[in-house]
């Protein structure tokens, strides 16, 4: 249990009703969840306002309630705390509780619409490898040095965070790499932590349906940046238009990263096929395993980040020239037959286009690319018309199917990504709602040295579909399927 007013310290109070000199035994801001002598924190969500059920968290036991309005009715005995922001002191408690674990990690956030989880992952796979302790927040998972953990959101609400962040302190953790989302920004679940680094990557089309407008999309993703100290670093990508943007009001050191600009920390791709690529950092030459030019760039920021972070630079490039890919990133099968599955995360138009034009550097000529994509439900509806225009265009044949549809009807969302088709494509795409069967057609059509794409779930194991979760593998799926048919 922790002192209440040690908890609150720093998370911005306007007001006091009861004493803060007392004992707590969990912060919670999820009323179902109180229990005897907890600390609610009372929470403006999306979807419904934390401050309706103050009453429900008392009943069940809370002693003191966090909120930004008292309610009318105060009980004697329960100490309430009105505060500024809900989300920001939800942060800061979290942190406090858990003893600010951030202060003794080297940690360093990433953010950009593409990227996050292979600069995240892989960065931690280099220090690892560098023989450090290294811990690692991201969409696919959460590790803890050796010991991983499951997750749910690219960036965990604030008390899972700094319990995480806890366990690493306890770990001996050193390094810890962390996605960081526009949405953990906007609901400031990253306040109170202390980041020696932030990585932008890119930004394109994408959460539209939670930020509105690109600008505010945008500028969501500059806060990580403004927010740094000024001993911290900033690395951003220059060749994004957004780039320099993002250092514009940071007090941190700035620093750029780019394959087509003049930049601090400059690449080149050399040469690329299906194994690996030939890449040229600051001069310097190495063979990378990822593929693509969105991988080179990637590839750059993880070097540029080794070397803000003191590693010695030969014994970085033989560690990049060791990393292997993300689980759902690019990654490929090749059957007894020669045809070429790939399994790629991407599901912004950006990434679409940028996976398929990577195949396409990649291709003699003559190979077809069966191109498989979905759109998630519940989602910003305006990238999927572009999403299939993208999709037919750039494919010798596409298929939509579903991804995650949610609670939205599958066909509806097809029908939005056929309208993005143009009449001289149509000949080209085929719809079929039911995920497996559309990778079973493309494995059907394909033939010896043709290349297939399932794109939009990547590392995802599992299809969502009306609040139900059914176990499903794109990368499984389709290597099975193309196994059985001996293809």
């Amino acid at each position: 249990m922790k002192l209440l007013k040690d908890i609150l310290y720093g998370a911005g109070l306007n007001a006091v009703n009861g004493s803060t000199d007392i004992l707590v035994n969990e912060i919670r801001f999820d009323s179902r969840k109180v229990a005897m002598d907890d600390v609610f924190v009372a929470i403006k969500g999306t979807l419904t306002d934390g401050h309706l059920y103050i009453q429900k968290a008392i009943d069940s036991g809370a002693k003191a309630i966090v909120c930004e309005r008292f309610p009318e009715l105060l009980v004697n005995g329960v100490t309430y705390v009105e505060v500024a922001d809900g989300n920001t002191a939800l942060a800061v408690m979290a942190s406090n509780f858990y003893d600010n674990p951030s202060k003794n990690l080297r940690l360093v956030g990433v953010t950009g619409t593409n990227g996050k989880t292979t600069i995240s992952s892989l960065l931690y796979q280099l220090f690892k490898k560098a023989g450090y302790k290294v811990g690692l927040l991201s969409t696919i998972k959460i590790m803890v040095d050796d010991v991983a953990y499951p997750t749910s959101h690219t960036t965990p609400d604030a008390l899972t965070i700094n319990k995480y962040l806890g366990l690493m302190n306890e770990a001996g953790v050193e390094f810890c790499f962390m996605e960081v989302s526009s949405h953990g920004i906007h609901q400031k679940r990253t306040k109170g932590l202390v980041f020696e680094g932030a990585i932008f990557t890119n930004l394109s089309h994408d959460h539209l349906d939670y930020h509105k407008t690109f600008a505010e999309y945008r500028d969501t993703k500059k806060v990580l940046f403004d927010e740094l100290p000024k001993n911290a670093f900033a690395l951003s990508n220059i060749d994004d238009k957004n780039g320099m943007v993002m250092l514009q009001n940071t007090k941190a050191r700035k620093y750029t990263y780019a394959l087509k600009s003049f930049a601090n920390y400059r690449g080149q791709v050399l040469e690329a096929q299906f194994s690996g690529q030939l890449l040229k950092i600051n001069e310097l030459e190495l063979w990378s395993k990822l593929i693509g030019q969105f991988n080179a760039s990637n590839m750059l920021a993880i070097y540029a980040t080794a070397d803000l972070m003191g590693l010695e630079t030969l014994e970085t490039l033989r560690l990049l020239s060791e990393l292997d890919n993300v689980d759902g990133r690019f990654q490929y099968y090749i059957s007894a037959t020669k045809i070429t599955a790939i399994v790629d995360y991407a599901h912004t138009p950006d990434a679409l286009k940028n996976v398929l034009a990577t195949i396409d550097t990649l291709r003699t000529g003559n190979e077809r690319v069966i191109t498989v994509v979905g759109c998630g439900g519940d989602r910003d509806s305006s990238k999927r018309p572009v999403m299939g225009h993208i999709a037919s265009e750039m494919s010798s044949q596409a298929i939509f199917t579903s991804d995650n549809p949610r609670s939205e009807d599958p066909r509806a969302i097809i029908h939005d990504m056929e309208t993005g088709v143009e009449p001289q494509n149509e000949k080209k795409i085929l719809s079929i709602e039911n995920r497996e069967q559309a990778i079973k057609a493309a494995c059907q059509m394909a033939e010896s040295e043709d290349i297939i794409l399932i794109a939009g779930k990547g590392h995802e194991t599992y299809q969502e579909t009306n609040g139900k979760r059914i176990d499903f593998d794109d990368f499984k799926t389709v290597k099975n399927l193309l196994n059985s048919l001996n293809k």
